[in-house]
């Protein structure tokens, strides 16, 4: 079994981790898949001038034009490493929306200490994270984000890159894992989030969600 991208990025931080965070977040055995299963309290943005923008993402499979509440989602977790032999994980979160069935398409991998988060199928965007425990928790804060356009990385200027921030915490109270992202831009706000709770768990073989 090889290691995590983000135990290679947080380090001796890594055991500071609720024990069932440190059990999704560390590698993958091989053979085998993370799978999980929750609802998502909301996903999307009531901001519906900005549905058209996120159309051209939601083709690549990167975010979704909705904006509804009650979700039901699975998440499936395969171990991979990049071409330049570092440890990835490949995700991919299926959203059970009212309309239809929607994936989003994701490779985590680490670069140092900074988790590198590529996005889309076909790939076409990169976010880059400063990883931190909190309260037995991982908090991902972005620090940069650029588009991919063919072979050309387009970075976003600070000013009009969106912050991305990711909450991972376990709710004893409830046995389950809580997660929360939300993008903002500075001046417009909150362009998108989700958040919600599910149970996680390793299996056998390869299966996507």
């Amino acid at each position: 079994m090889t290691t995590s991208p983000y135990r290679v990025a947080l380090g001796d931080a890594f055991e500071g981790l609720h024990p069932r965070l440190k059990a999704y977040f560390d590698a993958i055995p091989e053979g085998g898949h993370g799978f999980g299963r929750g609802v998502f309290d909301a996903v999307g943005t009531p901001r519906r001038w900005l549905w058209p923008a996120l159309w051209l993402l939601a083709r690549a499979h990167v975010v979704f034009p909705v904006w509804e509440h009650g979700v039901p989602f699975t998440v499936s977790n395969l171990p991979d490493t990049t071409a330049a032999g570092a440890p990835s994980v490949r995700a991919v979160r299926v959203f059970r929306f009212v309309s239809r069935r929607r994936a989003m398409v994701d490779e985590i991998a680490v670069d140092g200490r900074t988790i590198v988060d590529t996005l889309g199928r076909p790939a076409r965007v990169t976010a880059r994270f400063d990883a931190a425990v909190v309260d037995g928790g991982l908090v991902l804060t972005s620090t940069a984000v650029a588009f991919l356009v063919g072979r050309a990385r387009i970075p976003l200027p600070g000013p009009i890159a969106p912050r991305v921030v990711l909450s991972e915490r376990y709710d004893d109270d409830v046995d389950a894992q809580r997660v929360s992202i939300t993008l903002d831009l500075p001046v417009v706000g909150r362009l998108y989030e989700y958040a919600g709770t599910f149970r996680y768990g390793i299996e056998q073989g390869e299966r996507t969600a």
